[in-house]
């Protein structure tokens, strides 16, 4: 109705209802295992760690300090998930397991990301500036990952397991490794979907070395060829 529209009360309490539902829509999308709501409401310490941020940034950005510290500080005692209540947390992200996972005060997380238990969004600066990274929408980051620095994760990236990202990233790439390299997508460039199999995710380094064998294998072939040729001129 547009009275309520017009409303900035009812506005607001349409979007924490908006918000409180995505949240729980992306732990159903994301979860196999996630299968009744009371469950997912109960259950999910990712999911709590999230509401209980949000009222600690609303605290924030009001000005205040000491409150929003305890709160978070609570939370991380509760769920073992440390985010300071300066961060940034858009709707719809989805903390899995979540033990370890650090979001520091000036990251900044898009909607539909999904962070995997002991990541680090981390600063490399003492200053009290920008010192955060800041992810897009869709991004996916694998256990003990971590981005560290003002870097910029495009959206939809997918960030391997234990990598370290010290460097920006364009949109739809894939990094592993440490320090963190993109690969090139073996699809003809096509890009991949938002998801991460841990197991089938490859490796630069592995590939490299896997190029340098074999390039080295046709070497000795070529010499072996090259020895059997002269053995025979030499004997006619």
């Amino acid at each position: 109705m547009p009275i309520f529209d017009d409303n900035p009360i009812f506005r607001k309490l349409r979007e924490k209802y908006e918000t409180f539902k995505s949240d729980i829509e992306s732990v159903r999308r994301n979860d196999p295992a996630a299968r009744k709501f009371l469950e997912i409401i109960l259950a999910y310490p990712g999911l709590h760690a999230l509401w209980m941020h949000r009222v600690a940034h609303s605290m924030w950005r009001r000005g205040m300090i000491t409150m929003p510290r305890m709160l978070s500080h609570f939370n991380r005692f509760m769920t073992g998930i440390e985010i300071h209540p300066g961060a940034k947390i858009a709707k719809g992200v989805f903390i899995d397991h979540g033990m370890g996972v650090v979001i520091g005060e000036t990251a900044e997380v898009g909607e539909g990301c999904l962070i995997y238990k002991g990541v680090v969004l981390g600063g490399t600066s003492l200053e009290r500036k920008k010192r955060h990274p800041d992810l897009g929408r869709n991004v996916v980051v694998g256990s003990n990952a971590c981005i560290l620095g003002p870097v910029k994760i495009g959206d939809g990236v997918r960030v391997g397991a234990g990598s370290v990202v010290i460097n920006d990233v364009p949109d739809k790439a894939t990094v592993v490794g440490i320090p963190g390299k993109i690969v090139p997508p073996k699809n003809g460039g096509k890009p991949r979907p938002v998801t991460l199999d841990h197991a089938n995710l490859p490796d630069p380094v592995i590939d490299a070395l896997t190029q340098l064998i074999k390039r080295h294998e046709e070497a000795e072939d070529r010499i072996a060829k090259l020895e059997d040729s002269l053995k025979k001129k030499k004997h006619s």
